[in-house]
């Protein structure tokens, strides 16, 4: 089997890239390829249309530049995630082990199944395979570091949400669903989720199925403090979705636009402002997984 490995150097949980690079030895890659600069993981993810399997060696932003190289070269490799990044929520939902030497031996086995896929019209052309959303979480993107990341590893993104807290804002927001039920709504926040974990393993969309041809949105109203404070406990736990404090939906398509302008992020990374008209692929995306 053709491989490529793609490693992000500065990843959380890389200390030594010799050292790494070592411990992937054994999947025997034909191609290693370090990244230097922003960009580089979805170029080389698209160099390598014709090899057999394209691992992703960092977090959710690196995996997420893989995936867009990978969909928009048309390859049709598999995709292996080693989580090497400070979140590492699409593992999570993939079933993906955090022990680095359990995730080889994972790639190895060479088990893969087909999952759905997302593409995001905004101010360009996006693919995801875990979460992405708009309103306050876009601020609080704003506001995360790499510093941030590396000193608060899984915390950063609650960090980061108290720093943009005294932000948080309204948007008057009209949110489209399959091209049929429109809702207009005020609200602080709008998640489009593929996949169930953000923010290092906060379940946001704890039904999410990887391979239900449907996406799971979740819209957070406006809400007073104390409301908001109750509502984060159960996000936090995942208890959200039966809360009168959200209206949670499913759909193949949704189209949003708001005033003022939402801007959005996929896999923790800000891709631009609305509007934005997310659309599932089902099952456009091999991934190596367990052999549970």
């Amino acid at each position: 089997m053709r491989t490529c490995i793609i490693l992000n150097p500065i990843a959380g949980a890389v200390k030594n890239v010799d050292a790494i690079r070592e411990r992937l030895r054994g999947l025997n890659s034909e191609r290693f390829c370090i990244c230097e600069r922003p960009g580089d993981a979805e170029k080389f993810a698209n160099e390598a249309s014709d090899f057999d399997l394209v691992v992703s060696a960092g977090g959710d932003g690196t995996l997420n530049e893989v995936v867009n190289g990978i969909a928009r070269g048309g390859c049709k490799a598999a995709l292996g995630v080693l989580p090497l990044g400070t979140g590492n929520d699409f593992a999570r939902t993939l079933g993906v082990p955090n022990n680095l030497d359990t995730a080889i031996e994972q790639i190895m086995a060479g088990k893969t199944r087909a999952i759905d896929l997302v593409r995001v019209t905004s101010d360009s052309v996006r693919y995801f395979a875990n979460v992405s959303s708009g309103g306050f979480s876009g601020v609080v993107d704003e506001k995360l570091t790499p510093e941030m990341k590396r000193t608060w590893g899984p915390l950063a993104y609650l960090r980061g949400a108290a720093a943009a807290f005294s932000e948080l804002r309204g948007y008057a927001t009209r949110v489209a669903l399959d091209g049929a039920e429109a809702l207009d709504l005020d609200l602080y926040n709008v998640v489009v989720a593929n996949g169930r974990y953000v923010a290092g393993g906060i379940p946001i969309a704890p039904e999410a199925d990887l391979v239900d041809g449907l996406l799971d949105i979740v819209l957070i109203p406006e809400r007073g403090p104390a409301e908001l404070a109750i509502l984060a406990a159960q996000i936090l736990v995942g208890k959200h979705l039966s809360s009168d404090a959200i209206i949670f939906r499913r759909a193949k398509k949704i189209a949003i636009s708001s005033r003022p302008g939402m801007w959005f992020n996929v896999d923790g990374e800000l891709i631009g402002n609305e509007p934005a008209t997310f659309e599932l692929l089902p099952q456009a995306l091999r991934c190596v997984v367990g052999t549970a």
